[in-house]
Parts: C-alpha cells; sequence; structure tokens
C-alpha cells in the first residue's frame, strides 16, 4: 500500500496519530499538500460520509476521522498557499443565535477543509449581522448555519432576509443543517439547500462550486 493510501485508509480507521505521523512523512518525501488534499485526505473523508450516510458509522467515529483530518490539516496548513486552501470556495459556518449545538457543525468544517474549501466557522450562538458581516468580508461563496432547536432554526430565514436586505444574497449559496433543518423549510425560506448530514453538507457545497 502506497504513502497516499495509507493516509486514507487511515482517516477511514479513526486513528488520528498514525494520520498525523503519515502526512508529515508525506510531506517530508516533497509530496505536495494539494495532492495529499485530492487524493488521500478528501477521498477517505468522502468515503466515512458516505458511510455515515448509510448508518455504517455513527457520530462518535465520523467525530474521530474529523480530528484524524484536524491533525492532517494543521500539517497542511502552514504549507498550502492561499490558492490552494481555498481552490474549491470560501464557506461561512455557525450555529445560529440562541443555539449551542456545535458537533454535526464541527465535523462539517472539517469535512468541507478536507474537501478543499477555505471554511471560517463563526461558531455558536452567532447573530444575523455576523453572518452578513463575514459574508461580505471575506467575500464567501457559500453561508451554512446550523440549528437544533425549533426556536432558533427561525433564525434561517432571517439570515436570508439580511443577506437580502445587504444586496449580497445573489453572491452567496445558503444551505442549512441541523435537526431543525429540513429540505422542505430551506424551500420554504429561500435557502438554497438542506444538508442532511455531514456528507451531504459537503456534496450539496461541491455542488454550489460545479465540483
Amino acid at each position: 500500500m502506497d504513502l497516499l493510501e495509507s493516509i486514507k485508509e487511515s482517516i477511514i480507521g479513526m486513528d488520528r496519530e498514525k494520520v498525523v505521523e503519515l502526512t508529515r512523512k508525506a510531506l517530508d518525501e516533497g509530496i505536495k499538500p494539494e495532492k495529499l488534499l485530492d487524493e488521500a485526505l478528501t477521498p477517505g473523508m468522502d468515503i466515512v460520509g458516505e458511510e455515515y450516510e448509510k448508518n455504517i458509522r455513527f457520530i462518535p467515529e465520523m467525530l474521530m476521522s474529523a480530528e484524524a483530518l484536524r491533525g492532517a490539516m494543521e500539517l497542511l496548513k502552514p504549507t498550502l498557499t492561499k490558492s490552494e486552501l481555498s481552490k474549491a470556495g470560501k464557506v461561512v459556518m455557525g450555529t445560529v443565535e440562541g443555539d449551542i449545538h456545535d458537533i454535526g457543525k464541527q465535523i462539517v468544517c472539517m469535512m468541507l477543509e478536507g474537501a478543499g474549501f477555505e471554511v471560517y466557522d463563526l461558531g455558536i450562538d452567532i447573530p444575523v449581522d455576523k453572518f452578513v458581516e463575514k459574508v461580505k468580508q471575506e467575500k464567501a461563496d457559500i453561508v451554512g448555519m446550523s440549528a437544533f432547536l425549533t426556536t432558533t432554526g427561525l433564525r434561517f430565514p432571517e439570515v436570508v432576509e439580511a443577506l437580502q436586505e445587504a444586496g449580497i444574497r445573489e453572491q452567496v449559496k445558503v444551505m442549512i443543517g441541523g435537526a431543525a433543518a429540513s429540505g422542505e423549510y430551506a424551500e420554504t425560506i429561500g435557502a438554497d439547500g438542506y444538508g442532511a448530514n455531514a456528507g451531504a453538507a459537503v456534496k450539496l457545497a461541491k455542488s454550489f462550486v460545479g465540483k
């Protein structure tokens, strides 16, 4: 098994230590960071996402694979050029105001990074204006919002409306996720799509940028 395949298998196998060790070795051997992303890290997380969708693995296992990916990304980021890091596009992510649920969003953020997106994770309990401000500042391609509670899910349309009022709605794709979201709700509020889980969210983001 070659080095790239071993890294991919270690991502799938949730072995952070091994992923970091092999990624460091690959960089020492002169393998380009972009090649590592395209041929090892992203394919590994794609398989993890597919297995999650099929109920072969669950959130704790997703988190462990995502942590393994984070370990590799920490090594890659200093050596990635800005163009390589954002080759897929820029994404602003956040859990809406009043909501402090974070695990699902974290997994999505890590998987998006592994897929080559430049991700700005605003965190939890994010007011409407912060989403708009960051989208403007970074000229983001996508804004992703998460909400767990039905009450906080009401913030989704407020963000969509605020983007409209700021005159930037046409420049950015809006996706929603979390227990308070659904495909039907996304359509109702004028969002561009709904990610039922982390794997689906990454696929959706890729579709937005023509990947």
